[in-house]
């Protein structure tokens, strides 16, 4: 089984992962921001950081993580684990 550190101490089950999204330039688009919105209405939000979010990963239980890791480190984290290389 693969996971996915997300930080915050957050794991993810790297098979149940559909996106990971940079927020500086997904959020631009204002239909992203309403679905932020929408997810952290219906409690879907998981919030792992106190300062800004760099991204926001979205997983096939229809949750949406923000975390405080970039787009690239937690996709690159994704890809090492999927090669059954487990870094955190």
């Amino acid at each position: 089984m693969a996971y996915v550190h997300a930080g915050g101490g957050r794991l993810i089950f790297s098979p149940d992962i559909i996106g990971i999204f940079d927020m500086d330039s997904a959020t631009v688009s204002g239909t992203t921001k309403d679905f932020l919105n929408k997810s952290q209405s219906e409690g879907r939000l998981i919030v792992l950081t106190h300062e800004l979010p760099k991204s926001f990963i979205l997983t096939g239980d229809d949750m949406v993580t923000l975390s405080e890791l970039m787009s690239v480190t937690v996709a690159a984290r994704t890809k090492s684990a999927s090669a059954g290389n487990y870094e955190y």
